[in-house]
């Protein structure tokens, strides 16, 4: 990010970018990819699921919960500071008690820290009539503003205050079913309001919600719980409100984009990645235009092989769109993949309007990109160089990873904070299938 780019960030971004820490990964380039992955569990699913415990006076558990993310680790300290216990065991066992609500205030010094923890408020406000959370930070990839949020917490009867950098919402008589039209689909309005309604009073109905795995993932989930919630992975979502509810045992869903990333990745090195506990069934928008280029999959149980035979990519154009589109969470990554096509491929990005900030790095590199407006033209390079390159969010920095895999040279990238939010040991999981990378700290 350049200085004046950084200027221009929120203050919770600059302080963040200058405490970025020293931990660098590099990464020598050239290297195929042969071996096994395990897919971890779902950060996108995770997130929301710990939030809708907070709806119970008893314990849920979870299991395969990417419990080492930066993200993980950010929202356990948002809920133990409303008062939930949190325990962790081993292989990603999380169980979250939140017995007493002790406050229903998310303070600004950790909320900034994530977007997602905004996801509270459904929750605290159905169950304890009250919610005071701080406006949210995050990385640098767009406004993405929590209107949708506050415009349907107010159509089931809350009362919305904004002062000083927090929301207030307050329903002492509880919340009422409504029916909710969302103006665009959000995935994360989708979710709070399907949270809150769980305990409202009557029946809530969305309209153009969101579809995404991780919005049903979330809905089995509180369906354990005791909710009473059908049309899930449809854009009609009926919820009709229950008394209370109650503990459960919920297994976090693989996460798809991991999973995207690494088929990926093999596209970019060639080689074979058997990709275990995830399947190709979410990632539709992804493995026609992989295969367009020349990737070949198998599936094989559980598990998802990956193969590149080392012949020439082909260019191929994209464009994001809300699921079951092609997700904007894999679009910096397939931008790096187009690098190396014969050809040239465009990319539009719908969703948010910031993410091609990841373009000048990649052209340090060798890339060659044009961007105008929210599309962006590849035209393919015959090598990518290494070089020192600066990570700008979470899916620009494994972008920037990905095109270390295959540069001539070494390529060192900085900012990998980003990287902890989204990819449980990334580099761990990269040398055992052949690349030649690591994690350093820069003296």
């Amino acid at each position: 990010m350049t200085t004046e780019a950084l200027k221009q960030q929120p203050a919770p971004q600059q302080a963040a970018a200058a405490k970025s820490g020293t931990d660098l990964i590099r990464i020598h380039g050239g290297k195929r990819l042969n071996g096994t992955i395990e897919i971890s569990g779902a950060k996108n699913a995770a997130l929301p699921l710990m939030c809708a415990a907070l709806l119970t006076d008893e314990a849920v558990r979870f299991t395969n919960m990417p419990n080492t993310l930066r993200d993980i680790r950010t929202l356990t300290a948002v809920l133990e500071s409303l008062g939930a216990i949190i325990t962790m065991g081993p292989d990603g066992e999380m169980v979250i008690h939140a017995q007493e609500i002790k406050s229903d205030h998310a303070d600004y010094e950790l909320v900034r820290q994530m977007r997602a923890s905004i996801l509270v408020l459904g929750p605290l406000l159905a169950r304890m009539g009250a919610a005071e959370v701080s406006l949210p930070g995050g990385c640098a990839i767009g406004t993405r503003p929590i209107d949708l949020h506050l415009m349907g917490l107010e159509a089931m009867g809350a009362k919305i205050e904004l002062h000083d950098g927090y929301v207030r919402a307050t329903a002492p008589d509880g919340l009422c079913g409504a029916e909710i039209t969302f103006p665009k689909v959000s995935v994360g309005a989708t979710e709070n309001l399907m949270m809150a309604a769980t305990l409202a009073k009557g029946t809530t109905v969305l309209h153009n919600a969101a579809m995404e795995r991780e919005i049903s993932d979330l809905g089995a989930c509180l369906i354990a719980m005791g909710a009473d919630i059908t049309g899930l992975g449809t854009p009609v979502i009926t919820i009709k409100g229950v008394p209370a509810l109650h503990s459960a045992l919920h297994k976090v869903i693989a996460d798809r984009i991991e999973t995207g990333t690494y088929m990926i990745a093999v596209a970019l090195t060639g080689g074979t990645l058997r990709l275990k506990n995830t399947q190709t069934e979410f990632l539709k928008a992804l493995i026609g235009p992989l295969k367009d280029a020349g990737v070949s999959f198998d599936e094989d149980g559980g598990d998802i092989i990956v193969h590149r035979n080392g012949k020439p990519l082909v260019g191929t154009d994209i464009m994001t769109a809300p699921y079951p589109g092609f997700p904007t969470d894999l679009q910096a990554q397939f931008m790096t993949m187009l690098t190396q096509c014969e050809g040239a491929g465009m990319i539009s990005e719908t969703i948010f309007e910031n993410r091609f900030m990841h373009v000048p790095e990649l052209c340090r590199m060798g890339a060659n990109i044009t961007v105008q407006g929210n599309a962006a033209i590849v035209r393919g390079v015959k090598k990518l160089k290494g070089a020192e390159v600066m990570a700008t969010d979470l899916r620009a920095s494994v972008a920037l990873v990905l095109a270390g895999l295959v540069a001539e040279g070494t390529t060192t990238v900085d900012r990998i904070y980003h990287l902890d939010r989204g990819y449980e040991n990334l580099v761990e999981k990269l040398q055992a299938c052949g690349a030649e990378i690591e994690r350093i700290r820069e003296k």
